[in-house]
């Protein structure tokens, strides 16, 4: 179970650079990462689970889980350049 947890961990880090990789390279990236979190929250709330007793809760902690990721995007801090990688 923590390999499993490890890598989705991992893919989480991913995606969540990922999409702040994207929004840095558009016109207005605040307006970009709220209209993509709303979309994903909405695809979270709309999609089908299946096979589980309790679907409600395994919904919640997936629009939970969305929303800690939108808020590791932060702007760079006043010091730091824009795009430098530490």
């Amino acid at each position: 179970m923590e390999e499993l947890n490890g890598k989705m961990l991992a893919c989480q880090i991913l995606v969540t650079g990922l999409i702040a990789r994207v929004a840095n390279e558009q016109r207005d990236p605040l307006r970009f990462l709220t209209d993509f979190r709303d979309e994903i929250r909405a695809v979270v709330k709309g999609v089908r689970i299946a096979g589980v007793d309790d679907s409600d809760r395994v919904r919640q902690i997936a629009v939970q889980t969305v929303d800690e990721l939108f808020s590791l995007m932060k702007p760079p801090s006043p010091d730091e350049p824009a795009g430098s990688s530490n």
